[in-house]
């Protein structure tokens, strides 16, 4: 690539020489040949300028979209080993941004830059070298415009760097009230809050085209002064070089090849420009993804970790927990065991860290103080992958993904067969809505599952989990939205699929988790009973309470 634009330079700054040389020896003296000779000759050049060229734009392209290959690879894993705390600290508006627009901006930086950060300086010192070859005289010239064009390409970047790093911020503001309006568009037409959110949208619109309204003038400015100073540059030129070769001590030839290199000159600087252009953008772009690469993690392996012997066994050992910047604990002092076979369900009122002590298993987020144990091993000591590999979460949304049916319920499991796919999708009482549809396991499912209804989603999430097979199922609140036959049905037929598992189920409904073999109750973060059923009944205040608010006085007590 470098040999090319080399090639390409010198061959660019040869051609003036020779179109000097026809003029002075062929045009002045009539030589016809001679003409015909040295113009075939640049023809030739000519013609193997633009082979080169074609292949150093090629050249270029290629390597551009594969940095930019490699920069998307590189977001994207990193963001796969984010908490939660550095998605929310950077933003999922941001992380979309910086992983399509600013890998862009990147890629155009260098699509431009590798065929002129070479050619220009090359272009310019050579040049400056065959002018003052040309005459020396009017070489000054060059002392007055090189300065002056240095100047304004400063004056450009001083001004244009830290505006193009606004634009970037003022893109992820509106990717982030994008995102938000099409998430969230049937809250927003329920509370008939459109007017609203579009204004929203065009203050945060009216704010990106501000900014970049101002960093175009700095670029309107700078162009203009650039061509004045070209024009202006070439009149120079022509007048001190006319009296030259009026007066016999410059020949006509060498005026017309020093106006040409004047101009590659001053076209390199234009060149240079276009660059400074690109690189403010450019670098603010790549700051922007070096902080996301940068980035450690919370929340990753540890330097020697220890393989337990599978058990399924999950302790809780006097957990304390807080979320960042939170004012107190969510949790305080939490200690139980979930076992192989036994389903342990936990139940409580809103907000009293029911799903958090959910998500402390599979290390969602790492204990404040205490420890979470997994097959007897505290899951800080174990690779993220083995402690995800033993779990099968069903979360509180259940969340799908675009493609089949048949493809969401293999996410766990790519090796499961159609016959495990169907019998897990009977376990989740979801084989009558797959079967009586278009297509069956090849049904089409939209992104986030949105042709289907919140049910029929809960219960392919759950049969995604079965189909995994792991050895602790996690089910957070994701039977509230089945209804009670339903509900019943799935959990006894979950019990014969699941007995030789750990089962923690965390839900709202008491007629959910009263069969369970225990029942944890948490209140405000402590807890505040474990048993069974009937046993919290007796023992259990905040329990006696949830059931007969649920199931009424006489039920509660029959």
């Amino acid at each position: 690539m470098v040999v090319l634009v080399l090639i390409q330079a010198i061959a660019n700054l040869y051609l003036p020489n020779l179109n000097a040389d026809i003029i002075n020896n062929g045009v002045s003296k009539g030589d016809v040949p001679y003409i015909w000779r040295t113009g075939i000759v640049m023809l030739g050049i000519t013609l193997v300028l633009g082979v080169i060229s074609v292949a150093g734009v090629y050249w270029a392209s290629l390597a551009s979209q594969s940095v930019g290959r490699d920069l998307r690879a590189a977001v994207f894993g990193k963001v796969q080993t984010f908490s939660a705390r550095e998605i929310n600290q950077i933003g999922t508006a941001s992380l979309i941004t910086r992983n399509t627009n600013d890998v862009q901006q990147i890629q155009l930086f260098l699509q431009i830059a590798l065929t002129m950060m070479i050619m220009a300086p090359i272009t310019a010192v050579g040049g400056v070298i065959m002018a003052l070859r040309e005459n020396v005289t009017l070489s000054w010239l060059l002392v007055v415009v090189v300065p002056l064009l240095a100047l304004i390409i400063a004056f450009t970047l001083v001004k244009g760097v830290p505006l193009f790093r606004a634009v970037q911020g003022k893109i992820d503001r509106i990717n982030q009230v994008m995102r938000e309006q099409i998430t969230g568009v049937r809250v927003i037409r329920a509370f008939n809050r459109t007017p609203f959110e579009q204004a929203r949208f065009e203050t945060a619109n009216a704010d990106l085209t501000d900014i970049s309204l101002r960093v175009n003038r700095i670029f309107v400015l700078a162009f203009p002064a650039l061509m004045a100073v070209m024009n202006l540059t070439t009149v120079a030129v022509l007048w001190f070089g006319g009296h030259l070769v009026d007066s016999g001590q410059m020949p006509i030839g060498n005026l017309t090849a020093f106006l040409m290199y004047i101009m590659q000159i001053l076209m390199s600087v234009l060149m240079a420009v276009a660059l400074v252009i690109l690189v403010p953008r450019a670098e603010a772009s790549a700051a922007r993804i070096n902080e996301v690469v940068s980035t450690q993690p919370a929340i990753g392996d540890p330097a020697r970790p220890v393989e337990p012997t599978p058990t399924g066994a999950v302790d809780f050992r006097d957990v304390t927990f807080g979320y960042p910047g939170g004012e107190k604990p969510v949790l305080r002092h939490i200690s139980f065991s979930l076992r192989p076979g036994e389903t342990t369900a936990i139940i409580g009122g809103t907000g009293s860290g029911k799903t958090t002590i959910l998500n402390l298993i599979p290390r969602f987020f790492d204990v404040t103080s205490g420890s979470v144990m997994v097959d007897g091993v505290d899951v800080r000591e174990q690779t993220l992958e083995h402690v995800w590999s033993r779990a099968g979460l069903v979360p509180q949304r259940a969340y799908l993904f675009s493609g089949t049916v048949a493809s969401n319920l293999r996410f766990g499991n790519e090796a499961a067969t159609d016959e495990e796919l169907w019998h897990a999708l009977e376990v989740a009482q979801a084989s009558d809505f797959v079967s009586e549809g278009t297509g069956g396991l090849d049904a089409p499912v939209d992104q986030g599952g949105t042709n289907l209804s919140g049910g029929q989603r809960q219960r392919l999430a759950i049969a995604r989990a079965i189909v995994k097979k792991p050895a602790v199922y996690l089910f957070d609140d994701c039977f509230s939205a089945l209804d009670a036959g339903t509900d019943a049905r799935l959990r006894a037929a979950l019990r014969s699929e699941t007995n030789d598992a750990t089962v923690l189920i965390v839900a709202q409904r008491v007629s959910t988790v009263m069969h369970a073999d225990r029942i944890i109750v948490v209140d405000e973060g402590e807890v505040v009973g474990i048993g069974t059923h009937d046993e919290l009944m007796v023992s259990c205040e905040p329990y006696r309470e949830i059931v007969e608010s649920q199931l009424g006085t006489q039920v509660a007590v029959a």
